[in-house]
């Protein structure tokens, strides 16, 4: 760390060459000014003509400039290239109001549905007329929190809907009813066979 320490200290100027350095600042803005008016453009070459003799007997007069042809000469302007259209950038696909308007239907089905299966899920287990069957909601099952618990399922399916609604395959964007569709339907399903059991 002091050996970095030196180091940066040594690449710093120190203060008195840094005054003169200061001072001395007009005089070469001066000097510099003096040399750039004392320089003078280079004049163009003068051209030069160079006579050959062609294979049928003919005279071939070329133009040369220094020892440069005026082959470069002759050369086509550099053009700027026109403005070519830029490639439309890329937009995902977006939900249209008939979508969202079936999706939070759906929303709203799944989470009924949910909530409905654990009413009958809790009304059976309170009567021992059974037990439940998901194991990820069998901790859940004696308490009211199987209420909420219930609920994760459906908001899982809601996201997986909303995505594939603006999926970019275009079967998927099709199919994006189904996991909401079959998330209520399971639940529905579940809670009918629930109040069956009950007596």
């Amino acid at each position: 760390m002091l050996l970095a320490t030196i180091i940066l200290l040594g690449a710093i100027p120190q203060g008195a060459d840094l005054a003169r350095s200061v001072a001395k600042l007009p005089e070469m803005a001066a000097e510099a000014t003096n040399d750039a008016s004392a320089r003078t453009l280079p004049t163009a070459p003068t051209l030069k003509v160079k006579t050959d003799v062609a294979a049928d007997g003919s005279k071939v007069t070329a133009t040369v400039t220094g020892t440069v042809a005026s082959a470069e000469a002759v050369q086509p302007p550099i053009v700027a290239q026109p403005l070519q259209p830029m490639m439309p950038t890329f937009a995902r696909p977006r939900e249209t109001r008939g979508q969202r308007a079936a999706w939070y239907a759906l929303a709203v089905t799944g989470h009924g549905a949910a909530a409905f299966d654990a009413y009958s899920t809790r009304r059976a287990l309170a009567g021992n007329y059974g037990t439940e069957g998901n194991p990820f909601l069998r901790p859940f099952a004696h308490s009211s929190a199987l209420y909420a618990a219930t609920q994760v399922s459906p908001m899982v399916m809601d996201y997986i809907g909303k995505r594939m609604m603006v999926s970019q395959n275009r079967w998927v964007r099709r199919m994006w009813w189904l996991p909401q569709a079959a998330g209520s339907g399971f639940s529905v399903a579940a809670g009918v066979h629930n109040l069956a059991v009950v007596p």
